[in-house]
């Protein structure tokens, strides 16, 4: 595989991203909610990065295709670990939603990394480095929250400070190791429209190649959102456990995906389609998001997460990497700015809407919402495939 050592680089970035949210996002709910306010503000502080991100990553991802990736990773690193910085310090609820504000309007990394990504790779290699960077997402996600769980029970400001200096050790990474992959032009000027991107995100919605896998893209990120934003505030309502155990859930999340994509996903995608691969994918999130709605044990918690976290292995890289096929080289940080601040829409409403429909219904509710809206995504990925289908 050509550019081992840009890709290990973009790798340690994306693990970075991970691990430092998945550190928090144990404890962060009952942070909030230290400070004597409803579940409703868990919702609104964790969809506030989300907010921010859907105005700045379209930005960041044009402007990366001016200027170059290096310099956008380099200041959005810097941003995030600002913000994990404002998060350990923080005494009040302002100052977490402070620092979510901080990492969403600057802190783009995930898009910035999916075009470096694309840039560097091609065909089935740029599927299976997809599939590679889905185990760096397993990865931090088996590791960050069993830490950050334990952590939370001795001081809620240690898990943040921990993902603060793993910040800064991927930045050393990025400066000295990641080379620039776009050719900048030296008379390059910055626009006003550059800052103001709605053009580019309406005129992606409309294009034809792009708009069903950008709606498929919507409802399943709305649907993974809606029930890991709200698994903790779930688990304390559905069955008392607190962070150390949501901890352990998510690690279990993470060590099955590590196994799967790293020993089975490479092998399934050179025998089947990026297609095959999503739909499989799609049902068994159906399945484990129904089975949510019938737990009443931990074991049957667990049973659940391990139909989400096959199905997310499969679908999520198959998805991104259809995204970035349909890009090419002169607007790849564009399209995929305007695939994340779609996802961004999906990931502010989805925590609002988790939080009141466990401060207002049965618990496990939020199972069979979160697998109707993932129905959604299966049958715009069916019409992308009679699309294709009459194309041809």
């Amino acid at each position: 595989m050509e550019h081992k050592k840009e890709l290990i680089t973009i790798f340690s970035i994306m693990f970075t991203e991970h691990l430092g949210w998945s550190l928090i996002l144990p404890f962060l709910p009952y942070y909030v909610k230290s400070f004597g306010v409803s579940s409703i503000y868990v919702g609104l502080i964790i969809a506030s990065f989300s907010f921010f991100q859907f105005f700045s990553a379209p930005i960041i991802g044009k402007l990366s295709d001016k200027f170059g990736r290096k310099p956008l990773i380099i200041m959005s690193q810097i941003a995030t670990a600002i913000g994990f910085l404002i998060l350990g310090f923080a005494n009040s609820v302002f100052m977490i939603f402070l620092s979510r504000l901080v990492d969403g309007l600057f802190g783009s990394n995930m898009t910035l990394a999916n075009a470096y990504i694309s840039d560097v790779s091609k065909g089935k290699d740029r599927l299976k480095v997809y599939g590679y960077s889905g185990i760096i997402f397993s990865l931090g996600m088996f590791i960050g929250p069993a830490i950050g769980g334990f952590l939370a029970t001795i001081d809620y400001s240690i898990p943040a400070f921990l993902a603060f200096f793993m910040s800064l050790i991927t930045l050393g990474l990025t400066v000295v190791f990641l080379k620039e992959t776009v050719n900048v032009s030296k008379d390059v000027k910055i626009k006003v429209n550059d800052f103001f991107p709605l053009k580019d995100f309406l005129a992606g919605m409309k294009n034809p190649l792009l708009k069903n896998i950008f709606f498929e893209f919507f409802f399943f990120i709305f649907s993974f959102s809606m029930l890991t934003s709200s698994m903790a505030l779930f688990s304390e309502v559905q069955l008392k456990i607190g962070p150390d155990v949501i901890g352990l859930l998510f690690m279990f999340i993470g060590i099955v995906r590590i196994l799967f994509q790293a020993l089975v996903f490479p092998k399934l995608a050179n025998k089947f389609s990026q297609d095959s691969l999503t739909i499989t994918g799609l049902i068994m999130l159906i399945i484990g998001l129904v089975n949510i709605y019938f737990v009443n044990s931990l074991w049957m918690l667990f049973a659940s997460f391990f139909f989400f976290s096959i199905g997310g292995a499969l679908s999520r890289p198959s998805m991104i990497s259809n995204i970035s096929n349909k890009a090419d080289d002169s607007n790849r940080g564009k399209i995929m700015g305007v695939f994340d601040s779609l996802s961004s829409i999906s990931m502010i409403i989805a925590p609002i809407v988790g939080a009141f429909i466990i401060d207002n219904f049965y618990p496990g509710t939020i199972g069979i919402i979160a697998a109707a809206f993932m129905f959604i995504s299966l049958i715009f990925e069916l019409n992308e495939i009679k699309n294709k289908k009459n194309l041809y």
